[in-house]
């Protein structure tokens, strides 16, 4: 896998994140357990994003 395509990879894990956190968030109940562990997961990503775009 290139480093390009990894980027691309996560780039594509964020959006389905950010989709999966606007869902729960509007919710009429939203799980906060479930919003946190989405929040970390695309935080991480975000970070490692930076990181190789940063490296290319």
């Amino acid at each position: 896998m290139t480093l390009e395509d990894r980027i691309e990879e996560l780039r594509s894990r964020h959006r389905t994140l950010e989709d999966q956190i606007d869902r729960e968030s509007h919710r009429p109940f939203p799980r906060i357990e479930s919003l946190s562990t989405l929040k970390r997961q695309k935080l991480r990503i975000k970070d490692e994003l930076t990181e190789l775009e940063h490296a290319r």
